[in-house]
Order: C-alpha cells, then structure tokens, then sequence
C-alpha cells in the first residue's frame, strides 16, 4: 500500500477539484432559493471556477516549476480549502462567485502538478497503471459531481457541498506532506507573461459575461455587443503579442501542426457533455419535480457509464480511435436524450446519458496522449498546459453558450434543454469527424 500511497494523495486533490467544477450543477436551485439570485448569477457560479482555471492554468505551471511541484500542489490545496469555507459561508450571491474564483486559484494549482508528481514517483509500467488509474478517477469526478451535489443539499443543504471540501483537503495535505518528495526546482525559472495572462483573461472573461448576457438581453444589447467587442480586441491583441514574448503564456507555433490545432478543437468540444449537465438539473428539478437526491441519481448513469470505459479503455485504444469515437458516442447521446415534452420523465434521458459517459470515459483518458503525440516533443510540456486550459475553457464557454439557447424558452425548460441537447450533438458529432480526419498522425 506504501508504495501507492502517492498515488492516493495526487488522485484525492484531483478528484475534489475536478468534482467541484460540477458538483453545484444539481445544488444550483438551492443556492438561487437561499441567495435569490437570478439565472444569470447561478451561471457565473459554475462559470467563473473553471474561467480561473482556464487563464491561470499555464501560469501556475511556470510557478510550479519554480517554486516545486510539490509545494506548488500544498498550497494551491490550501487555497482550495479556504476558498471553499468561503464559497460555504457566503451571505450572498456576489460573495460566493468570488470565493468560487478563488477556488479556481487553488484548483489551478493542483491541476497542472498532478501528472508532474505521478511522473516523478512512478516509472515504467507502474507509471501507466498510476496514469490509468488517474484518469479513471478524474473522470468519475466530473461526472459524479452532480450525484454527490445532490445528496449533499438534501440531506445538508447546499453550503456542505464546499464544506465536504474541508476534511479531504486536510487529509490531502497530510498524506502529501508524509509520502511524496520536495523534488527539484526549475534550475532557471521562467518568467511570467503577465501582459498575456492579462489579456487572455480579459478575453474569456468578455466572452464569457456576453454569451450569459446574450441569454437575458439578446444580441443586441449594449453589454452584449461591448463584451463580443472586448473580446475580439483582446484576441487580436494577444495573437500579435505572444510571438513577441520570450516566454510566452501559450506557444502559438503549436497551432502551424493541423494535427495538435484538431487536438485542441477536439479538447473544447469534448465538454460539452458537461456543460449540459447545468440545464439538466435545472430542468429535473424544476419541470420534473425531482429533488436534489433524485436529480443526482437520474444524472448517475453518465457517471458509471464513464468510470466503467475509462477503466476498461486504458491505452488499449488508439488515441485518433479513442477521441473520435468518443466525441461521436457523447454527441450520439446527447442527441438520443434531445426528445423531450412536458411529459417527459427522467427516465426518458437515461439511455442517452450511458451512451454520452460512454464516450466522455474512452476519450477524456487518450487527450493526453493524442496532445503529447501531435505537438513537437519540445513543446510538450507546453502542449499539456495548453490542454488543461482549453478544457476548461470549453466548459465555461459550453455553459454560457448553451445558456443562450436554453433560456429562450423560458416558460418551456424542456424545449430549450432540446435545444442543449442538439447543440450539444452537433458539437460532438462535427468534432468526431475532425478527430477521424485530422488525427491520423496522432494515432
């Protein structure tokens, strides 16, 4: 047991914070009833943890390189934990995004140094069978956040769904301090790219406020245009000032490999499928008539669904065969599960909901591989924090673009979770075939 022990303290910290990037999905009710916030506000609840995520991502790996890996993954577990007595303690709606963003501080710590203490234990197959083994978990984790959410504001109320985070982050830390090594420091640490950490999360966060606007206010409205606007500014910008910079925040030379720019494309629509689980619940809850526990359990099959092929998938797949046929397999489900009228039940998604975990488990594990096989070897350390953020970065956009078409039925939730459910198909399914034709050198 000593030996994975390690394993035990990187695959804790990664499940609590992949868990909490859904976990509020089925909670999302409750926190609206007990802060009266309006939909726009539970969408930045969900959105601004994994947008922190997504703009701190690469540089949290340049201060993980240089202050170790290690104490990089301490203290961004304790970040996590604070922040998460914050998110439980929080008076009103403002005060709990902003505990949320500093979670997603936390969480972008612990992110980018769990395949660094896995690499730096483990060799060999050892290190496969540990790789297979956090992939599995931290695929389980996105998609049992909602069961645990829901289970945890029935019996609890809402606020123990970041109070749950308290005792695992003190165990985390404990074992970590106990079982894994100091390491090594980068010998010459990079700088940070502050100018384009700054305007990479100018333009998320632009694009991000415009689509949850767009959703209330439509297209034309003054904050909805200002935001696209910003946005497309910010881009600009950024494009013309990275290859400009020694270090900079992402390596857009990567992008020249049709390869590794399909990988990315790929990553973004893969999470879909969890975006979708926001209006879900919403639609469980409020034209269903679930509770939060009963809500959870009719979202569970996604997650066994997915815990059961990622476990069984490993590196038996081929990359190019393991992301196309899982994006076309969640987009396949997505699309089974866009019937709904308001006689629907929630039994009429569940088929849909195995066969979306399905693919979600045979792609999430080969990402990495198909990322690390496309990109230079070079740049593959870059690659993987360019993976990490565009993951994110898909769910926040997933859930503010989705938001749009699901608030366009406001009086007829099931209509507009059709709606989800068939962008969401389209998303997948156009993905699937760029991964089949664009990733024959990735396989």
């Amino acid at each position: 047991m000593r030996r994975w022990s390690p394993l035990v303290a990187v695959c804790l910290g990664s499940f609590m914070f992949i868990v909490d990037t859904t976990i509020v999905a089925v909670a999302l009710p409750s926190v609206a009833g007990g802060l009266h916030t309006s939909l726009s506000g539970l969408q930045w609840v969900a959105n601004v943890y994994t947008l922190v995520l997504a703009v701190l991502m690469l540089p949290a790996g340049s201060l993980a390189d240089r202050y170790g890996h290690r104490a990089a993954y301490l203290a961004g577990l304790a970040i996590f934990a604070a922040a998460s007595a914050g998110c439980a303690l929080a008076p009103d709606a403002a005060a709990l995004i902003a505990a949320r963003a500093v979670q997603g501080i936390g969480g972008a710590a612990m992110a980018v140094t769990a395949f660094s203490l896995i690499g730096a234990v483990y060799q060999g197959p050892a290190m496969r069978t540990a790789m297979g083994v956090w992939g599995a978990v931290s695929g389980l984790g996105g998609a049992a956040g909602p069961m645990l959410g829901g289970a945890l504001t029935a019996w609890l109320g809402w606020r123990a769904i970041f109070l749950v985070n308290l005792p695992v982050a003190l165990v985390t830390i404990a074992l970590t301090v106990k079982v894994i090594g100091r390491g090594e420091r980068a010998a010459r640490p990079v700088s940070l790219d502050l100018p384009g950490m700054a305007l990479f999360a100018i333009c998320a966060g632009a694009l991000t406020a415009a689509l949850t606007r767009a959703g209330t206010d439509g297209w034309g409205a003054a904050p909805v245009l200002a935001g696209l606007a910003a946005a497309l500014a910010a881009l600009a910008a950024f494009i013309a000032l990275e290859p400009r910079r020694r270090h900079p925040l992402l390596d857009l030379r990567l992008f020249r490999e049709p390869a590794f720019s399909a990988v990315m494309v790929c990553v973004l629509a893969s999470s879909a499928a969890f975006a979708c689980l926001i209006y879900t619940s919403v639609w469980l809850q409020s034209s269903v008539g679930l509770g939060p526990v009963r809500a959870g359990l009719a979202l569970m099959p996604m997650a066994l669904a997915t815990f059961a092929v990622s476990t069984l998938s490993g590196r038996r797949v081929p990359p190019r065969v393991a992301v196309g046929g899982g994006l076309l397999l969640s987009g396949i489900g997505c699309a089974l599960q866009a019937h709904l009228d308001a006689g629907s039940g929630a039994s009429s998604i569940t088929f849909g909901l195995v066969v979306t975990g399905a693919g979600v488990g045979l792609m999430i594990p080969a990402m990495g591989t198909a990322v690390m096989t496309a990109a230079p070897p070079e740049r593959r350390g870059t690659a993987a924090g360019a993976m990490t953020t565009f993951r994110q970065l898909g769910q926040t956009l997933g859930v503010a673009a989705l938001g749009v078409l699901f608030q366009n039925s406001p009086h007829d939730t099931a209509a507009g979770l059709d709606r989800v459910y068939l962008a969401a198909a389209i998303t997948g399914l156009t993905a699937a075939a760029l991964a089949f034709t664009a990733l024959r050198r990735a396989s």
